[in-house]
């Protein structure tokens, strides 16, 4: 399935979800993430190898995997 430009969002939609990626890239600068640099990798692989249909990741998926793949547990916040 193919969403539209913009992913069918809103531009407060976009720029509220651009915002949340800013503050992760603060925090990740910032040296907070509770997994290490080769976790962080096999997770960007696992998003490939576990490619979801609709091809949209979520925090909340991204919580799940980080779960299923390294037993930590975090916050959809966090993620």
């Amino acid at each position: 399935m193919r969403y539209a430009q913009g992913g069918g969002l809103t531009d407060a939609e976009r720029a509220a979800r651009e915002r949340i990626r800013l503050q992760a890239v603060v925090r990740f600068e910032a040296g907070r993430s509770r997994l290490s640099e080769t976790q962080i990798a096999r997770l960007e692989r696992g998003t490939l190898v576990h490619n979801r249909a609709d091809r949209r990741w979520t925090p909340a998926r991204i919580k799940t995997l980080i779960g299923r793949l390294f037993h930590v547990s975090c916050t959809v916040e966090g993620t």
